[in-house]
């Protein structure tokens, strides 16, 4: 105990605890276990999911960038390549599925290098969990964006007339073809997200990126109208393979050749990318 004098005459008691009291209260045993791995991603995507709670604007790119893309493209290119925009809905639908979910990956890059100007992982670095878990969960949460894209596509299709042959699993087969690819893809752009200095830069390298890939494959056109050299670069393509799984997926057959290619690819980007992006993320 211990008397300390105030201006009111009266002496107050000051609590000092016991060494056995401190002891007790920072003993290891009393704290709360550290989160798994897996615990700490979902939490971080969870807070993901939150921030579109909170700003819902950030479904634009989800939503109404989809719609506006099956239905341009289906109408104006419908009639001179297929005959009528419904045949050509058919070859078209699981390609502007592919290319809208794979265009939106970019904000995934996007997000983080906001996030690191303003400050907020240099926070999360500080916390007593998994250290990658603030990415991974970030991915995790995007997934969501991806298969509400894929969704949406398919609802304006079947709308417009598109019918799988493929039937629902068929159509669940694809999606799911569609959303791995993608989480790997992301980190792609998660690396850059880090290397690059600002937002712009990112979204900038990305469209460079993914225009020709995306408008240089098997998405509009069949690849033999092409030329032969061109042919070269849309046969080895990855959003090619991807599209061709997707597409023989709600068709209701099976491609292998392009479904290994496809897994290949996704298994490719996310061992280098996600190598690449935790040495740069732990070395920040």
């Amino acid at each position: 105990m211990s008397n300390v004098a105030t201006s009111t005459g009266r002496a107050p008691t000051v609590f000092v605890p016991s060494a056995e009291a401190l002891a007790t209260v920072l003993a290891p045993e009393a704290r709360p276990p550290r989160p798994s791995a897996w615990s700490a991603s979902m939490t971080f995507g969870w807070r993901a999911m939150l921030k579109i709670k909170h700003v819902p604007e950030q479904l634009f790119d989800v939503t109404a960038f989809p719609i506006i893309m099956v239905l341009m493209f289906t109408y104006l290119f419908g009639g001179a390549l297929a005959g009528s925009p419904r045949e050509y809905l058919q070859f078209f639908l699981p390609g502007i599925m592919v290319t809208s979910v794979v265009m939106i990956t970019m904000y995934t890059g996007v997000g983080l290098n906001t996030d690191i100007e303003k400050g907020v992982f240099d926070r999360f670095r500080t916390l007593p969990v998994w250290r990658p878990a603030a990415l991974v969960g970030m991915i995790l949460g995007d997934v969501l964006r991806y298969v509400l894209a894929a969704l949406v596509i398919l609802g304006v299709g079947l709308v417009l007339g598109f019918r799988p042959d493929g039937g629902v699993l068929g159509v669940l087969a694809g999606i799911g073809l569609l959303v791995v690819f993608s989480f790997a893809f992301s980190w792609v752009w998660t690396y850059f997200g880090l290397v690059l200095r600002s937002e712009k830069s990112v979204m900038g390298v990305s469209m460079m990126i993914l225009f020709p890939l995306t408008f240089l494959s098997n998405v509009f056109v069949s690849p033999t109208t092409m030329p032969g050299w061109l042919q070269a670069f849309v046969n080895v393509n990855p959003i090619t393979h991807l599209v061709a799984a997707v597409r023989a997926a709600m068709s209701g057959t099976s491609d292998p050749s392009n479904t290994m290619w496809l897994l290949l690819w996704s298994a490719g980007f996310l061992v280098v990318f996600g190598t690449l992006t935790m040495y740069r993320y732990n070395r920040r």
